[in-house]
Parts: structure tokens; sequence; C-alpha cells
């Protein structure tokens, strides 16, 4: 299944690629940092930035954007997305950005088109909330953290 997101290249994203998919069957498409050409964003360990993508997204009404981690980054520096997965709803007009955080023992720089995270689209379901004084019966009941096992 495919949709139309259209994507406003913002002035300090200019050169960098739109959101692009690596492999056939790839579920998330790469983001690069926009950030300035020979001034890298510098993250010390247990630091936490926003990281520019230099561009906006129109979704379509009933979609979301998930903004996951890159398994490479993380597997290899302890790099990854805080928030995980972020979520950029469809009525946003803003720039994407990413909000890294470096878990890995060492500095890590972010370079103007280094890609530092996936996006995934995804459609969303809404809920319609109801008041109740009980709720049905369960197996699991109560139970909460590791109630159900290991």
């Amino acid at each position: 299944m495919s949709i139309v997101v259209k994507i406003k290249s913002l002035p300090h994203g200019a050169g960098l690629q739109l959101p692009a998919y690596h492999s056939n069957q790839a579920a998330g498409a790469d983001l690069q940092a926009g950030v300035p050409q020979g001034a890298p964003l510098s993250l010390a360990p247990g630091a936490f930035t926003l990281v520019p993508t230099g561009f906006a997204m129109a979704l379509p009404a009933g979609y979301e954007a998930q903004i996951r981690p890159r398994s490479g980054l993380a597997f290899k520096h302890g790099v990854t997305v805080l928030n995980a997965p972020g979520t950029i709803d469809a009525d946003y007009r803003g720039e994407v950005k990413v909000l890294l955080i470096n878990h890995g023992p060492q500095s890590f720089d972010i370079t103007r088109g280094m890609r530092v995270a996936q996006m995934v689209i995804a459609p969303v379901t809404t809920a319609q909330f109801s008041s109740v004084t009980e709720l049905d019966e369960s197996d699991r009941g109560t139970g909460g953290f590791g109630s159900t096992g290991t």
C-alpha cells in the first residue's frame, strides 16, 4: 500500500535527500541530519539533542509518522531516539526533528546528511472512550509489571 506524503524542503535542508527507503521492503524511510555543513552537533555521553531534518510534511488525515531509531547507530554507537517511537500527527506542519540521546561511552558527532533515524508512516485508529463503573473480567485481572511470568 502506498500513500502520498507532501514534503516541503526548508532552506537549511537544501541538497539533502527526501526521506528514502533503502531496500524494496523497508518499513522505515531514513531521515538525514539537516545540520550545517562543517558544524556537526557533538553529542556527549548521556546527552540528548534535537536534530533538524530540513523538511516539513503534510500527512494525510488518518495517518501518523513514527520516528524510530536506526539499529546501526544504536548497535555501533549507543545512539538512539529518546522518545522512541516519536509521533508526528497528521495536522503538524513544522519541521520534523529527531530527539537523539547518546547512551554510548564516547562523544558522537552528528554531521550533515548523516542518516539519524527512520520514519514509518502508519494508519491511526482513534477510540471512543466510555466511562464505566466495572470492567469485564480477564484471566490476567489487575496483575501489572511482570505478572505474566519472567
